[in-house]
């Protein structure tokens, strides 16, 4: 099932929207959902790596012991 959003976009961003679907042969819904799809992707990775900062339990592991466990 899909939802119908209404959202306003600034004129360039716009203009910018319709070349892409138009180079690409595709909705500008289609455009928009892909977007945001990789937008929220994005923003649960940031997520994990600002828990996992903030997480004094988390080993951390110098540039040096990397490339030793990797052999390099």
């Amino acid at each position: 099932m899909s939802t119908a959003i209404s959202v306003r976009l600034p004129k360039e961003l716009s203009e910018q929207l319709e070349s892409i679907a138009k180079e690409t042969e595709r909705p500008r819904s289609f455009i928009i959902q892909k977007a945001l799809e990789c937008y929220i992707e994005d923003y649960a990775d940031l997520q994990v790596a600002l828990d996992r900062l903030h997480d004094k339990t988390d080993t951390i592991v110098s540039g040096k012991d990397l490339r030793k466990s990797l052999g390099l």
